[in-house]
Parts: structure tokens; C-alpha cells; sequence
């Protein structure tokens, strides 16, 4: 699939910008530029988004990257283990996050903080009482409210990106371990996989 959207024309300032943070031009910015306010918004939000600190990076960064995995946004997967590679994240870790279930690398708050972020991406979500307490307990009040929302944004982010048609633009290519791929383990993954292909 390609872009559904032509690339629009970035202001040089804002262009020179993401070169330098990502070496080189994002092309959902790019899509999204056709509205810059729109734009501009989802940035600024993004930044902020980025600077909490309630929650663990690692916990972010990995229910970030099941979000990505369980919508299909290969683009987010890409960046999200790119940007984990440049904070210095665990990155043997981070490259199973796509098949976290049968991987044996994450400790159980990390598994559960994927299931969480998984049963927030559903639809309808299917968040449980049991899975929520449990996290609650271990994270904090804070840290809890900064996770729920983080995995909301991710999937505002993720779900405009496969509705675009923006796909890996190789960010990842740079971090010496590969990104796994993830199970299919029924018709909806499938589904979702080839959807997003």
C-alpha cells in the first residue's frame, strides 16, 4: 500500500528539524502537513506526551511498540524501536516486543504492562479489573493515569498512520539486533497483518 495522501511540502525550519532529531523527514508529518494546524497540534501533544515521567521509559516504550504491533502501524514499530535503540533502552527486549507473548525476556510487570496496552488497543477495550489493579499496585496513581494516557495517544498516532497508508521509512535499520515479527496466532492478527501491508 502507499501513501493515500501525497507528501505535502514541510516549511524548511521544521524539515531541518526532524533531520536532525531522526535523520530524516517523517512521512506522516509529511501527510499530515496538508492540515498544519492539525499538524502543528498532534507535534506539540506529541511533545508533551514525551516529556512525562510518572511511568518507566521502558514501560512506555514497549506498550508504544504493542500498540504499533497490535494495529499494524509498521511505521511506529520502525520509530519506536529506533527511538528505544537511541534512549539505550534494552533492546533485546524491545526487538520481541512484537511477539512479547512468546518470548521469556520480559519480567511479569513488563508482560502485564503489554497485555495492558493490547486490551486498551481492543475494540471494545478489554481492560479487566484484575489486570488494571495489579498494575495499579505496582505503578502508582500517577505513573498508572501517565500509562492509560500514553497507550491512548500511541493509538491516535498509530491508527492515523495505517489510515494514511504511512508505512517503515528503515529508522530501525540501525540497531544492531532486528525487530522480531510478530505471531499470527488467529484470522484478526492475519487480517490486521495484511491490512497493513
Amino acid at each position: 500500500m502507499a501513501l493515500r495522501l501525497p507528501k505535502a511540502e514541510l516549511p524548511l525550519e521544521l524539515k531541518e528539524s526532524m533531520i536532525k532529531q531522526l535523520g530524516a523527514v517523517p512521512e506522516n508529518i509529511e501527510v499530515n502537513w496538508h492540515s498544519p494546524e492539525v499538524s502543528r497540534d498532534n507535534l506539540e501533544f506529541g511533545a508533551k506526551v514525551g516529556s512525562w515521567d510518572a511511568a518507566d521509559a521502558s514501560l512506555k516504550s514497549f506498550a508504544h511498540m504493542a500498540v504499533a504491533a497490535q494495529v499494524g502501524c509498521s511505521w511506529c514499530l520502525d520509530v519506536g524501536y529506533y527511538q528505544a535503540h537511541n534512549q539505550n533502552l534494552d533492546l533485546v527486549k524491545a526487538s520481541q516486543v512484537p511477539r512479547w507473548r512468546e518470548s521469556d525476556v520480559f519480567t511479569p510487570l513488563e508482560r502485564d504492562v503489554l497485555e495492558y496496552a493490547e486490551a486498551v488497543t481492543n475494540t471494545p477495550p478489554t481492560v479487566t479489573d484484575e489486570l488494571y489493579a495489579g498494575l495499579l499496585e505496582r505503578l502508582g496513581p500517577a505513573a498508572m493515569v501517565e500509562l492509560t494516557a500514553f497507550i491512548a495517544f500511541v493509538n491516535l498516532a498509530t491508527r492515523a498512520n495505517v489510515a494514511n497508508g504511512v508505512k517503515s521509512q528503515g529508522f530501525s535499520d540501525a540497531c544492531e539486533i532486528p525487530l522480531a515479527t510478530r505471531a499470527q496466532t488467529d484470522g484478526a492478527q492475519e487480517s490486521r497483518a495484511a491490512s497493513a501491508s
